[in-house]
């Protein structure tokens, strides 16, 4: 059970969340479409980083500790600093670098909020267009230009009729690629690139179904609380809970498309799988995460 009486704790949380998105956007904002301080970080697969990443990360990080110095923070670009503190943020301030250096508004900035090693609050911020999608156990909601809207997924039963997304193929393994060319195969309409802004679409109730593969925890944890308080369902490809270390993710609003799209994505699915779901991201609107 949450340490709280009452909603006092989350509604500091979800304020606070709303503050940290304006305070990385006003540090990316002004370098987007910008010669934006490029480098490479070094993997074998070009790995791009800007100023505008660091940047947003390090002031996220210093508001975090000025307000909960008690807390840990994960963050992409600076690495583990407390990990396990028994509230613990997630962060990834630029989420889709490469759309970022392309000009693209379709990246976003994540920031998570763990309790005890689950995900308890997340928040999808996409400055360019003033939009901040915030989730937990108590809903899911779009905050844009002073005005709220409940978010909600929509109901898909058949694979054929649904909106599916990915990233980047390329970084799948041969296996993960066979498995998407039959997937893609058997939707009504594919689009790629998006990052984790189809996250926040499947909340919204546009998208029906986004797979992606070698996600990091900041990468997915962060949109976890935002899809399952919208009544969507996230899981591996095997249909098991996704476990803090990433990997495979398949995301959903509706589970009779979730169950299709496993059958084709299960014979690549990798062996692991993560822990059971929390509780309090259960959602019994359609189903519960792994169903």
């Amino acid at each position: 059970m949450f340490p709280s009486s009452g909603l006092g704790p989350l509604e500091e949380f979800e304020s606070f969340l709303v503050e940290l998105n304006a305070l990385s956007a006003a540090a990316i904002l002004p370098l987007f479409r910008t010669e934006n301080g490029l480098y490479d970080k070094g993997s074998m697969r070009f790995d791009p980083v800007t100023e505008a990443d660091r940047g947003g990360e390090r002031v996220i990080r210093e508001a975090i500790a000025r307000r909960f110095p008690g807390h840990g923070v994960i963050g992409e670009e600076f690495g583990e600093d407390r990990p396990d503190a028994e509230f613990v943020w997630v962060l990834d301030p630029i989420d889709g670098t490469r759309a970022f250096i392309a000009g693209l508004p379709v990246w976003t900035t994540l920031i998570g909020l763990r309790w005890q090693g689950a995900p308890l609050f997340g928040s999808i911020g996409q400055p360019n267009l003033g939009e901040v999608f915030l989730g937990s156990a108590t809903g899911a909601k779009l905050v844009r230009g002073g005005e709220t809207q409940q978010l909600r997924v929509r109901r898909c039963a058949d694979l054929s009729a649904a909106t599916v997304a990915t990233t980047d193929t390329g970084v799948f393994a041969p296996q993960e690629r066979a498995a998407w060319a039959r997937l893609r195969a058997a939707a009504r309409l594919v689009r790629m690139g998006c990052d984790a802004y189809a996250y926040a679409m499947v909340a919204a109730g546009t998208i029906d179904l986004v797979v992606e593969a070698s996600l990091k925890c900041w990468d997915i944890e962060p949109a976890m609380p935002i899809l399952m308080g919208a009544g969507g369902i996230v899981t591996d490809w095997g249909g098991r809970p996704v476990g803090a270390s990433g990997g495979q993710v398949a995301i959903a609003g509706d589970p009779r498309c979730l169950a299709e799209a496993l059958t084709l994505l299960e014979p690549a699915a990798s062996s692991g799988g993560g822990a059971a779901v929390p509780s309090h991201l259960r959602h019994s609107g359609q189903g519960a995460v792994g169903a």
